[in-house]
């Protein structure tokens, strides 16, 4: 009777918790037993196990009892990660490699019949989790996985591309040989080849992105087809300042998780553009086991949402507390699933269902009804969670035939990066962020001011969130401008960048 035991890590959102998989091999009638809340992709794994052992040239134990138990036996276990350490155990059990080695690792890896080593989902997750607990175990991960990981920095990453590789630095005395260790590649993020000045006209959406930019503000764009909006919002993430180190790592974490994280794009900003046939899964995440939605894998990027209305209402309206919170938490009967959802929003619609209602070039064909109805399938209360709302008006020709005279994305992206190390500075974190007593300490207005934004309030009819969202805007004016007081001026600005569907409808 001979017993091995080895770490692993699963997944549960963005965390890796710790699995120990125990392997025991007892006499009795041959089988293999795996327990430990497994999913069907774990328990496939005793086929692959079997053939990729036997492929390498190592002895199965067919005449034992053999059970895997993976504990904690409450928390779900999904993929193929755990082949890797399975087979290690069998081995490890059988005394056909040293035991006592297995307990300097941690290991994950889906093994082909061959004994290949395949990538898994999430490698990011699992050394960030290794960071976080210091522990002095190191990892051995696929090759492509190891690659991943290795972008945190402080701890010992192995890649292996079969199993025979793992299996001879585990060998006893002298045999043993050292896999390398694997290094980080950080490539240098190329600076975006969209320009901001490549928009012809539209500088009251320009400003709008700017100051969106400078606060973290989200951004409405309302105007007939063709006018430039999704040029503007390709062109949005230019404006931005470089991810920090733990944003970009926070990124691609959970780009890990879908593996859809490509170390090329390393540092660069995310811009999910998903259909509006998408659905409120799609959008937020969700599934058994969770995986993270469009919401999440746009985290500390941009969500440029085109044809807003034509999205379903239950996906839009699942938007609501993300926009708030910058997380989210999906609920299921058997497990609960939070991801990060730091994004920005950048949204975008035409005013009628025909396109051209306030447009100047080409008559609206649309009833006041009908205007109203298609306005109408956005809900008050989301609108109320979007900053800025900006009219995006259809440009004249003779604007078009000229050469672009606007300022570059460097030019504005500079201004920019101003504003927010003022921010920082002053309250650290971006204006959008400010809550509760922080929007009276750093939003001050003089009494003036603030009679003057009291009557537009209540003009405008706005609840509590639109007046402290006005605050916000002001505050991301002001800074632009170098001003450390709120003046009416930044006020009216802010007030006039939320009044776009009123004005239309």
């Amino acid at each position: 009777m001979s017993l091995a035991v080895l770490h692993s890590r699963a997944l549960d959102g963005l965390a890796a918790p710790e699995v120990t998989v125990e392997v025991h091999l007892a006499n009795g009638l041959p089988s293999f037993t795996l327990v430990g809340l497994a999913d069907t992709e774990v328990k496939e794994a005793r086929e692959r196990v079997r053939a990729a052992l036997l492929h390498s040239g190592f002895e199965f134990p067919t005449n034992k009892r053999i059970t895997v138990n993976l504990a904690p036996a409450d928390l779900p276990k999904e993929s193929g990660r755990f082949d890797l350490p399975i087979a290690l155990g069998i081995l490890a059990a059988s005394r056909q490699i040293d035991a006592e080695r297995l307990a300097r690792y941690e290991f994950a890896g889906e093994l082909s019949l061959a004994g290949d080593l395949r990538p898994v989902r999430g490698a990011l997750a699992m050394s960030l989790a290794l960071r976080r607990l210091g522990t002095q175990r190191a990892l051995v991960l696929p090759q492509l996985s190891a690659r991943e990981a290795a972008l945190v920095d402080g701890l010992t990453i192995h890649p292996a591309a079969h199993l025979l590789e793992v299996v001879q630095m585990l060998l006893p005395g002298d045999a043993a040989q050292t896999l390398p260790t694997a290094v980080a590649e950080r490539r240098t993020t190329s600076a975006s080849t969209l320009d901001l000045r490549d928009v012809k006209g539209q500088a009251g959406a320009k400003r709008a992105l700017e100051i969106a930019a400078a606060g973290g503000h989200s951004v409405l764009m309302v105007g007939p087809p063709g006018t430039g909006k999704s040029m503007l919002a390709q062109r949005f993430a230019g404006l931005l300042p470089p991810l920090s180190e733990m944003q970009a790592l926070e990124s691609a974490a959970v780009l890990s998780l879908n593996n859809s994280f490509d170390p090329r794009r390393w540092g660069q900003r995310v811009l999910r553009t998903p259909h509006h046939s998408a659905s409120s899964v799609a959008l937020v995440g969700g599934g058994s086991p969770p995986r993270p939605g469009e919401i999440s894998l746009a985290h500390e990027g941009i969500l440029f949402l085109d044809e807003l209305p034509e999205f379903q209402r239950a996906a839009l309206e699942a938007l609501r507390e993300p926009l708030e919170t910058g997380r989210i938490v999906i609920s299921r009967a058997a497990r609960q699933a939070e991801f990060p959802a730091r994004f920005q929003l950048i949204a975008a619609m035409n005013p009628c269902a025909c396109g051209h209602h306030g447009s100047a070039l080409r008559a609206c064909r649309c009833s006041p009804d009908s205007i109203a109805r298609y306005q109408g399938r956005l809900s008050g209360p989301l609108l109320d969670r979007i900053d800025v709302q900006v009219e995006v008006p259809a440009v004249p020709a003779p604007v078009l035939a000229v050469a672009p005279d606007g300022e570059t994305s460097a030019a504005v992206a500079a201004r920019v990066a101003a504003a927010q190390a003022r921010q920082h500075e002053r309250q650290g974190c971006l204006n959008a962020a400010l809550a509760g007593d922080a929007i009276d300490v750093h939003c001050a207005l003089s009494p003036q001011t603030t009679q003057f934004l009291q009557n537009a309030a209540a003009r405008l009819g706005w609840s509590a969130r639109s007046f402290h969202r006005v605050l916000r805007i002001a505050r991301s004016v002001a800074d632009l401008a170098g001003e450390p007081q709120l003046q009416t001026a930044h006020v009216a600005e802010a007030i006039q960048s939320r009044r776009v569907l009123a004005s239309a409808a």
